[in-house]
């Protein structure tokens, strides 16, 4: 029983270590920050461009949909490199299901291309 405690023990260690650390630093980091702001750091900051006009603006929804299709197509990717790696080694049912796979990313993307969302304008 106490060699069973012992991994506990050690992870709780670990983790109280993990704790006074984080606390240490965050402890130095307040002890050595200035204690007077200055002005020009209260300002909102656009890219080196003093603020103009209200903070909030509209933008369209076709950045969010290329981020979107980027990910998608992100993941698949990490999905296809080490199938391709085994490909020998997992046979045909394999390569019938990965082309499955592909064949639903294709019918994505061509509704996405129907409906417009890949044209920039």
């Amino acid at each position: 029983m106490d060699a069973y405690l012992d991994d506990y023990t050690a992870v709780g260690v670990i983790i109280l270590a993990g704790i006074v650390l984080a606390a240490g630093m965050l402890g130095v980091n307040r002890l050595m920050r200035p204690r007077v702001a200055a002005r020009e750091k209260q300002l909102t900051y656009e890219s080196g461009v003093d603020p103009v006009g209200a903070g909030w603006a509209q933008s369209t929804v076709r950045y969010y949909v290329y981020a979107f299709l980027y990910v998608i197509f992100a993941v698949d990717a990490v999905f296809l490199f080490p199938w391709a790696v085994v490909l020998e080694d997992i046979g045909r049912a394999a390569a019938v299901e990965m082309g499955i796979f592909i064949g639903i990313l294709v019918v994505g993307l061509a509704y996405a291309w129907r409906k417009g969302v890949l044209s920039w304008t």
